[in-house]
C-alpha cells in the first residue's frame, strides 16, 4: 500500500475516532476503542502495523549510519520515527508503549524537553507505570529539575523499592565516574585476578582499522606489557568487508607480541551497550577482581558506566574498575562532562540496566 493510501486511510480512521458520528447516534461507551467498521477500507490494525513498520525502516535506514567511525545511532530521521509512532498512538490510545518509544526517539535526538513532555503524557494515562516514572526521574535529574526528579523517584520507591535503589545506584556510579579525572597513565597492577577491556571502534569501509582504534590498541599493548598476568578482552562486532573489530584487534596484539592465550576475542557487540554486556560475561567467567577499561578519552566515561552496570547483573560481584584513555582529544577539553556526553551516559545506562528504549514491535531495541 502506498503512502497516499495510508494517509487517506489514516485520515478516515481519525475522522471516525474524533467525532464522525452525530452526538445522539450512539449511546456513550466507556472505551478508548473507536466504534467504526473499517472493513471496507483497511483495518485499523493494518494501518498501525504499516506506521510501525515505517518507523522501524526509518530507524534502520542507511542514511542514519555514520561513515566517520562512530557506531552509535545518529539523530537524523528521528522526527519521522516520532511522527509515525504518534500517528499510531492516535489510532490506539491505550498503547502507552508507543508514547514511550516516541519519547526515547527524542532522547536519541537530544531533545530532552520534548521527551519529558511525551513521558508526562504517558504518565497521565498510566500513572503507575514504573518505567515511565523511572525515565522521568532520570531525565528531570539531567535537566537539573531536582524537585520533579525527587517526586518521580519517590513514587518509584513507593511502587518498587528495588527499582528506586537501582536508579540511585546508577546516579551514584555516573557521578563517581564523571568526577574521576581522565588519565592516560598506567598504574601499578592491582591485586587479584585482573583484566584489560578494550572497546572497539568502527572499521573503515575496506575493513582496515581506524587510527583511533589503533591508538586504543597502543594503549592496551602498554598495559599488557606492564601486567603480563592480565587477561585482555577485545570487544567489537560491527563487520566491514568481512572483518570485525574484535578479530582485527586480537590479531594486532598478537602481531605485537601478546600471547593469544591471554586474549578473549568478542566479535558480536554492535554498540557500547553490547560491548559492556558481552564483556561482563567474559569477566564473570574468569572471576575478575580488577578490570581496566581502555577507550578514547571522549568515550571512556560512558564505556565504564556501562561496564559497571552490566556487571551488577552478571557479576563478578565486587569487581573494581579503573580506566585509561587514548587521547583522541586533549584531556583538558574533556575535563568537564558536557550535556551531550552526560545524555549519552544516562541513555545507555538505562539500556544496559535493561530498560527497552523502543518497545513497539517491530521497533524493539534495548
Amino acid at each position: 500500500m502506498n503512502r497516499t493510501l495510508i494517509a487517506l486511510t489514516l485520515s478516515s480512521l481519525l475522522a471516525f475516532s474524533s467525532g464522525g458520528f452525530a452526538a445522539d447516534a450512539l449511546a456513550p461507551v466507556n472505551s478508548l476503542q473507536t466504534q467504526a467498521d473499517y472493513a471496507q477500507l483497511v483495518s485499523k490494525r493494518q494501518v498501525v502495523d504499516m506506521l510501525l513498520a515505517d518507523a522501524w525502516q526509518t530507524m534502520k535506514s542507511p542514511a542514519r549510519i555514520s561513515t566517520a567511525g562512530f557506531t552509535a545511532k545518529m539523530p537524523s530521521n528521528m522526527e519521522m520515527v516520532t511522527d509515525r509512532l504518534l500517528e499510531a498512538y492516535q489510532l490506539e490510545p491505550y498503547r502507552t508503549d508507543l508514547l514511550i518509544s516516541a519519547a526515547n526517539a527524542q532522547i536519541y535526538n537530544s531533545n530532552v524537553d520534548r521527551a519529558i513532555s511525551l513521558f508526562e503524557k504517558a504518565l497521565a494515562v498510566a500513572p503507575d507505570d514504573l518505567d515511565v516514572l523511572s525515565y522521568l526521574a532520570v531525565w528531570q535529574r539531567f535537566k537539573q529539575n531536582d524537585s520533579a526528579a525527587a517526586t518521580h523517584l519517590k513514587r518509584v520507591k513507593e511502587l518498587n523499592p528495588g527499582r528506586a535503589a537501582d536508579l540511585q545506584r546508577i546516579f551514584k556510579a555516573v557521578e563517581n565516574i564523571n568526577q574521576t579525572p581522565l588519565t592516560t597513565q598506567i598504574t601499578a597492577p592491582a591485586k587479584g585476578r585482573r583484566a584489560i577491556v578494550t572497546l572497539g571502534y568502527a572499521l573503515n569501509p575496506d575493513g582496515s582499522m581506524h587510527d583511533i582504534l589503533i591508538g586504543r590498541l597502543d594503549t592496551t599493548l602498554a598495559l599488557a606489557k606492564a601486567d603480563p598476568a592480565a587477561l585482555i578482552v577485545v570487544t567489537g562486532g560491527v563487520p566491514q568487508n568481512h572483518q570485525t573489530e574484535g578479530k582485527l584487534m586480537a590479531d594486532w596484539l598478537v602481531q605485537h607480541g601478546v600471547s593469544r592465550e591471554r586474549i578473549i576475542e568478542e566479535n558480536y557487540a554492535t554498540s557500547t551497550v553490547d560491548n559492556a554486556l558481552y564483556s561482563a560475561y567474559a569477566l564473570a567467567r574468569h572471576r575478575i577482581d580488577n578490570a581496566i577499561l581502555v577507550s578514547s578519552a571522549s568515550h571512556v566515561r560512558r564505556g565504564q558506566a556501562m561496564l559497571e552496570i552490566a556487571c551488577w547483573q552478571s557479576g563478578p560481584a565486587n569487581i573494581r574498575f579503573t580506566s585509561v584513555s587514548y587521547p583522541d582529544k586533549p584531556l583538558a577539553e574533556l575535563a568537564k562532562v558536557g550535556d551531550k556526553e552526560l545524555l549519552g551516559i544516562y541513555r545507555d545506562a538505562l539500556r544496559t540496566y535493561g530498560m527497552w528504549s523502543y518497545r513497539s514491535a517491530p521497533l524493539i531495541e534495548r
